[in-house]
Order: structure tokens, then C-alpha cells, then sequence
């Protein structure tokens, strides 16, 4: 009897036990998905305040799920430096503070397509021993960078190996301490395809820094009195440069180690001073030059070593000298320019050049269009003996408004012995293009 009674006690115990593990699965499923399922709603957004339920940035990207939002409510924030490892928008809603507080970087952003916008960053404090920023993009795509405002944050913007990114519409001043004491203003490093658009920049060591960046298209932006350049990029191809203004920086603009650079439609204004340019070409080759504009600078544009150089449609006004050309320079074509009010039009320090000037306008020259069809007769020779004097002894240009000058113009205009032969305009303008 035993033998038979057991094994139906057995059976029935592990009837109940299937059926009880089974009903404790169905609801430990349903409740896992259930979560699944409300996480996302309850964490689309986060809202941070300084009294509120959320009071720190770091806290709602630890809530929010991948590819939501965090609303940061006007106010002051304070905390270590905040790091976004997830797809996110970070969205200041009444223009909120991060405050590095002289000591640290703000804001780190290590994933793809993520937004900030609409916050103010204030304060990172110098370092000479990292390149400290406000905001710092690292190894990322698609990520948008709008409307926010930088005070006193030693590098502002930061972009290292990103690809498809925007910078749009940020305000970034200096602290003005000086130029070791100061990063750049929006600074890339090895990266591609990106947008910097209509963004304003002073007090910085360099406005702009571009360093192995490729096809980058940068517009409609105001870097001016910046302590070194306000746009300095090096061994950055096939990038384009338009409708910006470069005005009243250090240096100038720097163009270096580049090839297939185009720069259309930019103001370079206001830079004076020893080894002050509106634009420096150096080391670069096939570049593009045109209809910008070269207002009061010491030297408009200086070109050593830019091979097959392309200007068209500039116009160079007020400078001490409009175009320098290194030796250094071959291949390059200035047509269709206008050159008016500058001390000295064009400078060498060589004799030969390959260099071609053709339908120019100049206001020095004194020909003469008998046949009305708007090109002058006689060519231009835009160097001036006394230039060839000043690059070989500048303390001579104390005589620039003496009669000597005038007379030596007079008899090399006559006799033209010791400018270069080979540059001239052929076919001068009679009138302004523009």
C-alpha cells in the first residue's frame, strides 16, 4: 500500500508546484513588462530647479531615457562636471547658469545626437595643463550646440573627432586677461562636416581654431578683438569660409598647411600692427579669394607660399598695403579687383613672379581709354619703386609724404628700372567694379 500512496502524493505536489510557478512567472513578466513600458513616458522629460524635485543636471541624465529631454529651469547650478554618455536634449528654459566656479570644466558630451541649447556657461578658470572648456564635444556625430552664451570660460566650445555637428547662434566673451591666459573661442580638432554659423567671439586667444578639420562650412560669423587671430586654421582642406566678419583682432587671419580653401563674401577689418594682416596665406595652395572686402588693415592680404592663388572680385580699401607677395607665391590670378585709398597697392620682394594682374581697378593709375571701352590703354604697374625701398629698409617709410617719394614714383612710372617687369595689369579698369 505505500509503495502505491507515494508516488501519487508526489505526483500531486509537483502538479501544484508547476501550477504555482508558472502563475508567479505570468505576473513577474507582466510587471517587468509593464515597466518596460512606462519608463520611457515617466522619463521623456526631466525638469530641473533649484527647488524643485530635480535639483541637479547630473541627477536628470541619470533619469531621462535615451533620446529625451531635460528642461533646466532658470537659476545657478554648481556641481562636478557633468558628462552626457546618452542621446539627449539639454534645454535651458529662462537662460540658467552652469557655473564652473574658476575650477573645472562644465559640461562634457561623449555620445551622439545630442542638443544644447538656451544655457549660459560661466566661469571654467585657466589651466595650463589641460585644454579646460565650457562645453566639450569628444568622439561624437550630429550634435547641436545653439543659443547659448559663454563668459569667461577659457576654451568656450571644444569639438575633438566629431563629425556632423552645428554650432549655431552661441555668444562666447572672453575674460580679456591675455593671451596665455586665454583658450580659443570655438576650437575643432580632427574632425568633418562641420557647421559654424552666425556666432559671435571676442576676448579669446583665438576666435576660431581649425586643426585637421575637413569640409567645414563656416558663416556668417563676428570674431573681433580677439588677442591673436580671429580665425586660425592649419592643415584643414576643402573647408568653406563665407559672409564672416574678422575685425579688429591681433594678428589678423590665419590661413596655414591648407589646400582647396575657399573664402567668399568676409569683411577683414580694423587689424593693426607689426605682424598684423586682414588675411595671411602661408603654405597653402588652389586657394579661392572672392568679393571680400580689406578695410583698414596693415597689410591686406599676405600671401608666402600660396600657390595658384584665385582672387576675384575683392576689394582692398584704406590698407598700408592691399597684396603682399612672398617669392614664395607662384601661379596666383587677380582679376576683376578694386584697389582704392591704400599706401602702397601691391609689394614684392622679388623681381620675377608668375603672378598674373588683369581688369583691376586702381585709383593710382594715371592712363588713359581712348577708345571709351572701359580698359585703359597703357598697363598698370602697381609696385611702387618706394615700397621696394620700405621692404629693404623700413625706417624709410618716415619719408612717405615727402616730395623725394613723389618725384621717385614720378621717374619709375617714366622709366620703370628696379619694380618687377613681369607684374603688371594689362588691361587696367577705368572704373570701380563695385
Amino acid at each position: 500500500m505505500l509503495q502505491i500512496v507515494r508516488p501519487r502524493a508526489r505526483r500531486r505536489v509537483s502538479a501544484l508546484a508547476i501550477v504555482a510557478l508558472a502563475a508567479g512567472l505570468v505576473l513577474i513578466l507582466s510587471a517587468a513588462a509593464g515597466a518596460q513600458l512606462a519608463a520611457p513616458t515617466a522619463d521623456a522629460v526631466v525638469t530641473v530647479s533649484p527647488n524643485g524635485p530635480v535639483r541637479t543636471l547630473t541627477e536628470a541624465l541619470r533619469r531621462v531615457a535615451a533620446g529625451g529631454r531635460v528642461v533646466v529651469r532658470a537659476g545657478t547650478y554648481r556641481e562636478p562636471t557633468i558628462v552626457v554618455t546618452r542621446p539627449v536634449e539639454l534645454v535651458g528654459d529662462g537662460r540658467p547658469v552652469l557655473d564652473g566656479e574658476n575650477a573645472r570644466p562644465i559640461l562634457i558630451v561623449a555620445a551622439d545626437d545630442v542638443t544644447v541649447r538656451g544655457l549660459r556657461f560661466a566661469r571654467v578658470g585657466t589651466s595650463f595643463v589641460e585644454d579646460r572648456a565650457a562645453l566639450k564635444v569628444t568622439r561624437a556625430e550630429r550634435c547641436t550646440i545653439a543659443d547659448n552664451e559663454f563668459d569667461d570660460t577659457f576654451f568656450g566650445i571644444y569639438l575633438a573627432e566629431v563629425t556632423g555637428c552645428r554650432v549655431e547662434r552661441n555668444v562666447l566673451r572672453g575674460a580679456k586677461r591675455g593671451e596665455s591666459e586665454s583658450g580659443n573661442g570655438i576650437h575643432l580638432w580632427s574632425s568633418r562636416d562641420v557647421t559654424i554659423a552666425d556666432n559671435r567671439i571676442t576676448g579669446h586667444r583665438d576666435g576660431i581654431y581649425f586643426e585637421f578639420v575637413h569640409q567645414a562650412d563656416v558663416h556668417g560669423n563676428v570674431s573681433e578683438r580677439n588677442f591673436r587671430y580671429g580665425l586660425h586654421f592649419m592643415y584643414s582642406d576643402d573647408c568653406r569660409y563665407r559672409d564672416n566678419a574678422f575685425r579688429a583682432n591681433g594678428a589678423g587671419v590665419a590661413v596655414m598647411y591648407t589646400k582647396q580653401v575657399t573664402m567668399t563674401g568676409n569683411r577683414f577689418e580694423d587689424n593693426w600692427g607689426s605682424a598684423a594682416y586682414g588675411l595671411l596665406l602661408k603654405e597653402i595652395s588652389d586657394a579661392r579669394l572672392e568679393r571680400n572686402i580689406f578695410r583698414h588693415n596693415t597689410s591686406g592680404l599676405m600671401a608666402d607660399g600660396a600657390n595658384r592663388l584665385v582672387a576675384t572680385g575683392n576689394t582692398f580699401v584704406g590698407n598700408g598695403w592691399a597684396v603682399r607677395l612672398e617669392a614664395s607665391t607662384q601661379g596666383g590670378a587677380f582679376t576683376g579687383n578694386d584697389f582704392r585709398g591704400n599706401t602702397f597697392d601691391v609689394a614684392t620682394n622679388s623681381r620675377e613672379t608668375s603672378t598674373a594682374f588683369a581688369g583691376n581697378y586702381w585709383d593710382a593709375y594715371r592712363g588713359y581709354d581712348l577708345d571709351r571701352d572701359g580698359i585703359g590703354d597703357v598697363p598698370f604697374r602697381p609696385v611702387r619703386l618706394f615700397s621696394v625701398l620700405v621692404a629693404r629698409n623700413a625706417p624709410a617709410l618716415i619719408l612717405l609724404r615727402s616730395a623725394f617719394v613723389g618725384l621717385l614714383d614720378a621717374a619709375e612710372r617714366v622709366i620703370p628700372a628696379l619694380t618687377p617687369q613681369a607684374l603688371a595689369d594689362a588691361r587696367p579698369a577705368m572704373h570701380p567694379h563695385r
